[in-house]
């Protein structure tokens, strides 16, 4: 097992990997080795059959993280030379690791500004009645446009709009973030943790093939056309669902059928 900087990571026999970020001392915030870390931790991911699905979360405290670490006077951008600096978001985030397996946040407490590299990046997201999400970067000069634009695609654009533009003044709720689709569900803190896992198993149950295919058809077509997003989506379903119906037992799940939860 990889060790890693400011991470935990665990593995259950549901075929659920949990990633926990581990640095409460320092809001969870991410420095230049939890980049480089993360860049490993997803590849090691993909290439893990046993996961099918995963939990982030953060260790308790006040916030599920507050971005990058400002106290460490350090890069977080690969490069000193301007034009070769890059987005920490390379790093941090599963999809543009091309991870297709489903991942699962659990956001409790603050949720800031480059915490969002993991947010818009996560298949499902849940809070805890506690959580507040903002962005801090205009604040303190700084212009917000990488975070804020990968949120778009979760939430309004009037939204998205406001939180970058108030800055430390306006924070956002539990029940705000679920209006506005930034989080699909909200619950009780001590129930954020068990919920999250609950959600992860119940997909980690079904297909890999499936899911997978599923998870990278709908994130590619984010970046095409309505048209081109339903062709390419149509090639993914002829070359993953003979695969993925010899995971299945049909006559189970029929038995199963009328087993379901309503939201």
């Amino acid at each position: 097992m990889t060790d890693y900087s400011g991470i935990l990571v665990e593995r259950s026999d549901q075929h659920v990997a949990t990633i926990t970020l581990n640095r409460p001392a320092a809001m969870n915030s991410f420095d230049w080795d939890m980049c480089l870390d993360f860049q490993r931790l997803w590849q090691e991911l993909i290439e893990d059959e046993a996961v099918h699905a995963i939990v982030l979360r953060a260790a308790p405290g006040r916030a599920f993280s507050t971005g990058r670490d400002v106290r460490k006077k350090e890069s977080v951008s690969g490069s000193e030379r301007v034009w070769d600096m890059r987005d920490p978001g390379e790093w941090l985030g599963p999809k543009q690791n091309r991870c297709w397996k489903p991942v699962v946040a659990a956001v409790h407490g603050l949720c800031a500004g480059g915490a969002f590299y993991w947010i818009n990046e996560c298949d499902i997201v849940i809070c805890s009645e506690d959580a507040q999400f903002f962005d801090p970067h205009v604040t303190y000069g700084k212009v917000a446009a990488i975070e804020p634009i990968g949120l778009r695609w979760r939430m309004p654009l009037g939204e998205v709009l406001r939180m970058a533009l108030l800055g430390n003044d306006e924070r956002i709720c539990a029940a705000t973030a679920l209006r506005s689709g930034l989080v699909s569900e909200v619950v009780p803190l001590e129930r954020l943790w068990p919920r999250a896992q609950e959600i992860a198993a119940r997909i980690a149950a079904k297909p890999p093939v499936a899911i997978q295919g599923t998870v990278r058809a709908i994130w590619e077509s984010l970046e095409m056309t309505r048209l081109v997003g339903i062709h390419n989506g149509l090639k993914y379903t002829q070359l993953g669902n003979p695969l993925a119906a010899a995971q299945v037992d049909a006559d189970a799940l029929m038995a199963l059928a009328k087993t379901f939860e309503v939201r």
